[in-house]
């Protein structure tokens, strides 16, 4: 992959994980699916535990499911407005995360080939952010102004923290991803 796509990549999937995060208000939602043991040790300091993956894909589902729990609570959602929720929350649940290609396999590939592949894998994820966008938009028309605005302020902060999260020098991203070097997200319209 060259630089270009390599950066593009990674804005996007910062992007697509932040997005889809905030809007059920769990940091941990993106993380919730264990990395395959290969990819585990080689994610070692890099955001990923050093123990057994079953168990942190475990916490992390806890995780998950308590901060949908204090959005429900937060939002005071009526029986009416439960499957709106349900399809919301649903449409939210990261799945299971696809393999990394084999790098091996991917070195054999024309530089053409690789790019091709980058691409499918951004398609796949845009597929899925289309998913989610038509979920949170069903939802967020059944709530009240109120009930909207505790929800909005409940995106920023989470939108904020996982901004705050990816930047911080050596984080999951390496010391290349320094807050000072993007410029900062606002909500002012």
């Amino acid at each position: 992959m060259n630089t270009l796509q390599k950066q593009l990549q990674k804005k996007l999937m910062i992007a697509v994980t932040a997005v889809g995060l905030s809007m059920i208000g769990s940091a941990g939602s993106a993380l919730a699916q264990p990395p395959s043991p290969a990819s585990a040790s080689a994610n070692a300091g890099h955001g990923q535990p050093h123990g057994d993956p079953a168990k942190w894909a475990e916490k992390m589902k806890e995780r998950m499911a308590k901060h949908q729990a204090e959005l429900h609570d937060k939002l005071k959602i009526t029986a009416a407005q439960e499957p709106a929720w349900k399809t919301f929350i649903d449409a939210m649940n990261p799945g299971t995360m696809p393999a990394r290609p084999d790098r091996k396999e991917m070195e054999k590939l024309t530089t053409p080939e690789r790019m091709e592949k980058g691409l499918e894998k951004m398609k796949e994820h845009l597929a899925k952010m289309q998913t989610r966008l038509t979920a949170l938009k069903t939802f967020y028309a059944v709530l009240t102004p109120e009930q909207q605005k505790i929800f909005d302020e409940s995106h920023r902060r989470m939108a904020s923290h996982m901004r705050d999260r990816m930047g911080r020098p050596g984080g999951e991203h390496g010391p290349e991803h320094k807050t000072g070097d993007r410029p900062a997200m606002t909500d002012k319209k």
